[in-house]
């Protein structure tokens, strides 16, 4: 499992780690039922605090990616609840959409972008 963590983000780290497990399963370096590393053992390969490596995984099961198994600990279990999760990216879209369109971004030059992101993700239809 690679992890990629910037130090000298803004983003906070929690969301830097859950965002980098999302985009593992996108990619299927992850895939339903896998566990993940225990807190103690992502927070020491990391080089970051376990409340931090915690929180990642609290909002991780929140948000549908992750279940926690007393015996396996944290799980990959992608919820599927797709009508929630389309209007949770909607929500998210819409702000993005925003941004692009201050800076003069085309629909073209989105469906482009989009087509590339996906493509990095196998394809997916």
């Amino acid at each position: 499992m690679v992890i990629e963590i910037d130090f000298n983000s803004e983003e906070a780290l929690y969301l830097q780690l859950r965002n980098q497990i999302i985009l593992g399963i996108a990619t299927s370096q992850f895939r339903e039922g896998d566990s993940l590393p225990s807190v103690r053992q992502l927070a020491d390969l990391i080089g970051i605090n376990m409340h931090t490596v915690n929180k990642a995984y609290t909002v991780l099961k929140q948000e549908g990616f992750v279940k926690v198994d007393r015996r396996k600990g944290a799980v990959i279990a992608i919820d599927v609840d797709k009508i929630r999760t389309l209007e949770e990216l909607k929500k998210d879209l819409q702000v993005i959409l925003a941004k692009g369109s201050c800076k003069n971004i085309s629909r073209e030059e989105f469906h482009t972008l989009i087509d590339e992101i996906y493509e990095d993700y196998g394809g997916l239809e």
